[in-house]
């Protein structure tokens, strides 16, 4: 594209986004905080000027690492000696030239050494980000220079008229108003200062004479390491590349693109990211707007939690001084009457002195001459004497002067007090995945961590994951305020996965939500029933707990027989257990758990009437560990019979179970097949029975992960039912329905939506 076509964009973009001075904060250094002066990109992306760039680098110790990335030539304007045309033609040594000497090893330079194995590396901590990054060995003469930001920022001087006139650099006091300016030079120039620095006949006449400016930039942008210009992009470094840096090793392998092409792909997506900013303006504004609002609310509700504060420690400033005056109130009151009491007995004590008081009446008395007067005087003033005198010989104080049962144990309100602050949210409940699952309804069980603020109640969100996917964001079914820390989703949809998460509220609002938990539901309506022990059992060796969920088998006399008879057959009886429920319609599913050292447990289903008269007389079938049939059964004997088995079973024994050859082997009891077409995997915490009798297919899957392990083919022409057989020791428990616990209930269905 043009150069022209492309100031014709710019300009129409500048033109909707309003006058350039509203973009001054755009084009502000983050150290100096004034307008960019040959401003250098950094690895973070941001800018800064040239000048900040060297100051900071020198306020960390770097010095000497401040090149200049540009290598442009030296101003004749940059110091007084060179006025003169005749000493501007005197070529000085470049700063990075210098530095390439110093680092090949003609000397030292601070913070490396002689022959240094490890290069130092240049941290330059960015203003903007707050962050440091690296710069290299090569320190600011590694970076480029923003030549896009120069044009900008000098767009912007001239469209506000910052500075006024550009003045010549090359005049005596007082300077002309400059009328060109060379950027070989990088110097302004009235028409007389022109003339003189750039002489006929001279290299420096050839230079050709621009606009005056005060930035002045290169052509174009050089490759700091290879001083030549960048002519390709490399994705993978997001760098600018020369033809030599394309060769590096450096730079092997990587993804390099011309220059052209990043140019467009990015001014593509600038130019649609900005499209799209400017035709959303009434949503920028209406942000703006709740942003503002936000802020006045925020003011208010700081203000209102400024009071209230305010309130409640006066409040307790209240209480305290309420519970001062009492407390007082009650040492005044003891004070009183101990100092009464000692009073009382200070007035005792000094009846007793010589010719006062008691001992004085005493005296008189004795003088009485007339014996049944004196009698009678006297019988009560001896026990009045008596007492006194014990109370002189037993000398104690009324009362005590000490108070140390009034003092106050604070430690405990003191420490309240000190670690007295605001309330907290709940922080993000855990879910315990060991107790949470799915059967007839979810049932979910979380805690809090362990030193989080309470929770005063929940709020759980659910939603299935397979629903059929809605423009928008994903919808979620909500419960509030749940109390306690386990619920029960009632009526999930079967053969479906949701995800559940949970989160805390208090008073002062909600906390985060918990990891999102996938359960699977049952693939079909859940079974419920009970253990039948009435066919084909055998009550010494069968033992059903009193709520007919679980059964466990104990080894008999005949498997102790065959124990002592180890090289002759046994014959041992198959003892069944059969659900109290018959299937004849639609689609089940029940799950239990098997005993890992059971020796050989059949799980499945089967038509009622065929196991009735299988199991009515117990036949004696040949014990497994002598015969090769311990395995997945065919349900028939004759192989060329193509009906569906009336019996369809699951063999486990001993933590493992056996696998047909096929995912559609049938499985019966009496059927055999040969080892060498089985295989075993390990048995998993529960199993799953999924029975669909319209297909006639009975499905056998790990209740926990719903993978399926097996599925067979059945008989359903009349009504089916569970069954379970035992071969020697073992133990089943079913699963019990989740609803029969005592937990709070939450209804699927009727819930408000959310977004």
């Amino acid at each position: 594209m043009a150069e022209g076509e492309d100031m014709q964009t710019f300009t129409s973009i500048m033109d909707c986004t309003g006058p350039m001075k509203n973009m001054e904060k755009e084009l502000l250094c983050p150290v100096c905080q004034e307008m960019y002066k040959q401003p250098l990109v950094l690895p973070c992306t941001h800018n800064v000027c040239q000048a900040c760039a060297r100051e900071v680098l020198g306020q960390q110790g770097y010095i000497g690492h401040g090149g200049d990335p540009s290598s442009e030539p030296t101003s004749p304007a940059s110091t007084p000696s060179t006025r003169s045309p005749r000493l501007s033609r005197r070529t000085l040594p470049k700063p990075d030239r210098l530095d390439r000497l110093l680092k090949s090893g003609f000397g030292t330079y601070p913070g490396r050494k002689r022959g240094a194995l490890h290069p130092q590396v240049i941290m330059f901590p960015c203003p903007a980000c707050q962050g440091d990054v690296e710069l290299g060995e090569r320190g600011l003469a590694g970076l480029f220079r923003n030549l896009t930001l120069e044009r900008v920022v000098e767009r912007y001087r001239q469209s506000v008229s910052v500075g006024g006139a550009i003045l010549c650099q090359l005049c005596k006091p007082p300077p002309l108003e400059a009328t060109k300016g060379c950027t070989e030079c990088r110097a302004t120039f009235c028409n007389e200062c022109f003339k003189l620095f750039h002489p006929w006949g001279t290299q420096k006449a050839q230079h050709e004479p621009t606009l005056p400016t005060l930035s002045f930039r290169p052509k174009g942008l050089m490759c700091p390491d290879h001083k030549e210009e960048v002519t390709h992009y490399c994705k993978t470094c997001q760098r600018l590349v020369c033809q030599l840096c394309r060769v590096r090793r450096t730079h092997g392998g990587h993804k390099i693109t011309p220059v052209l092409s990043a140019y467009q792909a990015l001014k593509d997506k600038l130019t649609k990211s900005l499209t799209y900013i400017l035709g959303n303006q009434d949503t920028v504004q209406t942000q703006i707007c709740e942003l503002e609002e936000t802020v006045r609310h925020t003011e208010v509700s700081g203000q209102q939690a400024k009071e209230e504060v305010s309130q409640l420690v006066r409040g307790l400033g209240a209480v305290l001084e309420e519970k001062r005056a009492s407390l007082l109130q009650a040492i005044e009151e003891c004070q009183q009457e101990r100092l009464a009491r000692l009073s009382a007995q200070i007035q005792e004590h000094r009846s007793l002195l010589d010719g006062s008081g008691l001992v004085g009446y005493a005296q008189e008395v004795l003088k009485e001459t007339d014996q049944p007067c004196f009698v009678q005087a006297a019988k009560q003033l001896h026990s009045r004497i008596a007492r006194a005198t014990e109370a002189l010989q037993t000398f104690r104080p009324a009362a005590s002067s000490s108070f140390r049962h009034c003092q106050l144990d604070v430690g405990r309100e003191m420490k309240m007090l000190t670690e007295l602050s605001f309330l907290q949210v709940p922080e993000a409940p855990v879910i315990d995945t060991q107790r949470t699952f799915a059967y007839d309804q979810i049932f979910l069980c979380w805690r809090l961590p362990p030193h989080s603020p309470p929770a005063w109640h929940y709020t759980i969100e659910f939603r299935r994951t397979d629903a059929p996917a809605q423009p928008g964001p994903a919808r979620w079914q909500r419960r509030e305020e749940v109390r306690g820390t386990s619920a029960l989703l009632e009526n999930p949809d079967t053969g479906s996965v949701y995800v559940l998460r949970v989160r805390g509220c208090n008073k002062a609002g909600y906390g985060e939500y918990s990891e999102d938990v996938h359960l699977h539901t049952p693939p079909a309506p859940v079974l419920h029933f009970f253990l039948d022990g009435r066919w084909g059992t055998s009550r010494e060796r069968l033992a059903i707990s009193k709520d007919q969920r679980a059964v466990r088998s104990v080894p008999g006399l005949p498997l102790l027989l065959a124990a002592e008879r180890l090289l002759t057959g046994c014959h041992l009886s198959v003892d069944v257990v059969l659900g109290d429920v018959a299937v004849t319609q639609g689609r089940s599913y029940w799950a239990c758990a098997v005993d890992p050292a059971s020796y050989l447990v059949k799980v499945g289903v089967g038509l009622e009437s065929k196991l009735q008269e299988s199991f009515q007389g117990a036949p004696d079938v040949i014990s497994p560990r002598y015969d090769p049939d311990s395995g997945h059964d065919s349900g028939a004997e004759d192989a060329t019979v193509e009906a569906s088995p009336p019996f369809a079973f699951l063999t486990i024994g001993m933590g493992k179970i056996l696998l047909g050859s096929g995912a559609s082997s049938n499985a019966g009891l009496t059927g055999r097949d040969g080892p060498a077409a089985s295989c075993t995997v390990p048995l998993p915490p529960r199993l799953g029975i999924c029975l669909d009798y319209e297909r006639g297919r009975v499905s056998f899957l790990d209740a926990v992960s719903f993978r399926g392990l097996l599925e067979c083919p059945l008989d359903c022409s009349g009504p089916v039912c569970p069954a379970f057989c035992f071969i020697g020791g073992g133990a089943v428990q079913l699963q019990e329905p989740v609803g029969t616990k005592p937990e709070r209930k939450v209804t699927i269905g009727g819930f408000a939506k959310l977004d």
